[in-house]
């Protein structure tokens, strides 16, 4: 099967490089798949795992917004943090989830402040969804 390259980028450096056979990310507008040889596009990504396929395998990595760029044989995600399993400490972003939860309910009343607190709600799941997949 036809593979493509991988990137995925922080302003911290690179989180993840490869061949793959297939990267789905979630975008404003949903969820969108890309093949090798998918039309030039560039879109921004909400908070949500990319998923990089290969050989029947799929690799998780929790992004948290950011773009994509995609050319006919490499997709580049530029996202403002990203990180592998491997790198996410589940206790810290369950006790993250817990926070904001806290904050959350706090915050109704304060459209800056619930804003704040619903973004670091779905930081927290995205990072225990890939975590404990």
């Amino acid at each position: 099967m036809k593979t493509m390259q991988a990137n995925v980028v922080t302003p911290d450096g690179k989180v993840y490089e490869g061949d793959v056979e297939m990267v789905s990310v979630k975008t404003s507008e949903g969820g969108l798949g890309i093949l090798p040889g998918h039309l030039p596009l560039v879109t921004p990504l909400t908070i949500g795992a990319v998923r990089a396929k290969k050989d029947g395998n799929i690799q998780l990595i929790a992004v948290n917004g950011g773009f994509m760029e995609v050319r006919s044989d490499e997709v580049n995600v530029l996202a403002e943090s990203a990180e592998l399993p491997s790198d996410i400490d589940v206790a810290r972003a369950r006790a993250a989830k817990e926070r904001a939860e806290r904050r959350l309910d706090k915050a109704k009343k304060d459209d800056i402040d619930f804003k704040r607190a619903e973004l670091a709600l779905k930081r927290a799941i995205n990072r225990l969804d890939v975590a404990e997949k």
